[in-house]
């Protein structure tokens, strides 16, 4: 029946007949809930109380952070290796200023995930709260929604989880005060929103993909590169590089995806091993699959040989050729680009081709495409052990099915290359913004997706000491999470930029009082918090960790490794050249 004005009146009178008893807080918790976010974090305070509780009561985990900066990476980490939507809950205006960096993080990795952030009541003008939070969230790449009124709630919370999910953005939800606490429209909260259909993948023009055939069949040596985009493509592409005759590689964060394949070259970029980036320089045609072949994973170019074709396929034609020129350029999903590039190629090339695959260059890279496997001069000594030593010999000692978190830092690239990861979802890297401090949340995020894996974190004596805070978080959810700390008590980056021509005696003395610190025992500061610690100094020193993994037992195990100097990782060069 249609309503008439009376009907009007009376509703925006606030006739108990037209409202419902549950507030559009409850509303939207529920409604997230309905449509499978798969976990919250958070802070609580008086403006996202009743809607945490909601999601709460609704049946989605949570997790309460001890800083809204924690909760962000958490999600973010969490939504990665999961698959599902994750959630942020904030107070307004202080509550989701402190988010901004792991919101940033997550909108610069296209994360798929929503932040629930209350917002002063726009007649509270003079509020201490109150901020322009749609700005602030543009500001950093996220998608600004807003929750408008008690009758468009539910529109309003999926189109933020459709923007989420489908997307894969990351959605600032704002939740005015007096939104929230008004009851809910009674027809809105009788429905129930409907299911939110499947992102349907995008399938490539026939013309680029007869195109991409013919460079793969006339290439010689091709290699495919594998990125975040890649990550649902494994079967595809392997299929089409076992018939081009091509080698794989991935970008960081695709790490494992092609996990004990014979002829993967590991990670591409500056964590490449010597070999590995030999034979990526070696080739004649290059395709990132879903990768924006940026500066780290070509260092800066120096991969692409004057000559190599250069192709890139993904879902966005923004990204076609971003960070350089390209030779073509495939809008279309990796799997189904992979997929029809491999039903033309069999037109042209029946037979597999060897190409790039010879026993020359498998014997090769199973003998040279892990640092583990290349021989390096051991630093240790003067009560300090060789990250690289450190590394090789976590790797045996802890369980292969684990799942690692990398913080930022001179260090990074040891856990990531060093550590092996059993497939694509054993591996977080929120290094987007490139912040350091957000490995201790992304390990607890990680290890909140995956249970039936070791978490593993990778960190600095600076970053994590800026996220300690989260340490009684992992040992309030008896986390027995394994923190690798490669303390050089400095911010060993910089300590290496700015002193290196010092170091070489190429210049004057460098005063770098402001990036080194007297040395910190973390491993006493880690039992404060209820963890075990041990402190690493020489290799003998792990037979703690051994003994520990035994026990396995239901809290952190931190490991303060006094590391010696490398003089600055073979990577850190690669990344000042992008500052």
């Amino acid at each position: 029946m249609a309503r008439g004005p009376i009907d009007a009146a009376r509703q925006a009178a606030g006739d108990p007949v037209q409202q419902s008893s549950a507030t559009v807080a409850q509303l939207v918790g529920r409604t997230l809930a309905e449509l499978g976010v798969g976990h919250v974090f958070g802070v609580v305070g008086s403006g996202n109380f009743e809607v945490t509780n909601a999601l709460r009561l609704a049946g989605v985990p949570y997790t309460a952070a001890r800083h809204e900066g924690g909760a962000a990476t958490m999600a973010d980490a969490y939504s990665r290796m999961s698959g599902l939507v994750g959630v942020v809950s904030t107070h307004q205006g202080c509550g989701l200023s402190n988010a901004v960096t792991g919101i940033g993080e997550a909108a610069k990795s296209r994360t798929p995930l929503i932040i629930l952030a209350a917002d002063t009541q726009a007649a509270a003008v003079r509020s201490n709260f109150k901020i322009d939070q749609d700005a602030l969230a543009r500001s950093v790449g996220a998608v600004s929604e807003r929750v408008h009124s008690p009758a468009t709630a539910v529109a309003d919370t999926v189109r933020a989880f459709r923007t989420a999910r489908n997307e894969r953005r990351t959605v600032v939800l704002n939740l005015p005060l007096d939104v929230q606490s008004a009851p809910a429209a009674a027809q809105a909260a009788a429905a129930r929103p409907a299911a939110v259909a499947d992102p349907q993948p995008v399938r490539p023009a026939a013309a680029s993909v007869r195109r991409l055939a013919h460079l793969i069949s006339a290439a010689e040596r091709p290699v495919f590169v594998a990125g975040r985009g890649g990550r649902n493509a494994r079967g595809e592409l392997l299929a089409l590089a076992a018939h081009a005759g091509a080698l794989v590689a991935t970008s960081a964060v695709a790490n494992g995806l092609f996990h004990d394949e014979d002829f993967a070259l590991g990670i591409s970029g500056g964590f490449s091993s010597p070999l590995s980036a030999e034979l990526i320089q070696g080739a004649d045609l290059i395709i990132g699959w879903g990768c924006a072949l940026n500066m780290w994973t070509m260092r800066h170019g120096h991969l692409i040989s004057a000559g190599t074709v250069v192709v890139q396929v993904d879902v966005e034609d923004a990204a076609l050729g971003a960070n350089r020129p390209i030779d073509l350029g495939v809008v279309g999903d990796s799997a189904l680009t992979a997929a029809d590039a491999l039903a033309e190629l069999l037109t042209l090339q029946p037979v597999p081709a060897e190409k790039y695959r010879t026993a020359e260059n498998a014997a090769a890279i199973a003998g040279s495409s892990r640092w583990n496997d290349v021989a390096t001069p051991d630093l240790s000594g003067g009560g300090r052990i060789d990250p690289r030593v450190l590394s090789r010999e976590l790797d045996t000692i802890l369980p292969a099915d684990r799942i690692v978190s990398i913080d930022s830092g001179n260090f990074m690239g040891y856990p990531s290359t060093y550590l092996k990861v059993p497939d694509e979802f054993g591996f977080c890297f929120t290094q987007a913004f490139q912040s350091i401090g957000l490995g201790l949340y992304t390990a607890i995020g990680a290890a909140l997706a995956r249970p039936d894996r070791l978490p593993v974190l990778g960190a600095g004596d600076g970053g994590f000491l800026m996220g300690i805070s989260e340490l009684e978080t992992a040992v309030r959810l008896e986390l027995p999470l394994v923190c690798i700390i490669y303390n050089d008590a400095g911010y060993g980056a910089e300590v290496h930029h700015f002193g290196a021509g010092a170091e070489s005696g190429g210049g004057p003395a460098v005063d770098l009082s402001t990036v080194t610190f007297p040395d910190t025992d973390i491993a006493a500061i880690a039992r404060g918090f209820g963890a075990d610690a041990v402190t690493v100094r020489s290799v003998a020193d792990l037979e703690a960790v051994r003994a520990w993994l035994q026990e396995r037992p239901a809290r952190p195990l931190v490991i303060d490794a006094k590391i010696a100097s490398d003089g600055g990782a073979w990577w850190l060069a690669e990344a000042f050249k992008g500052h």
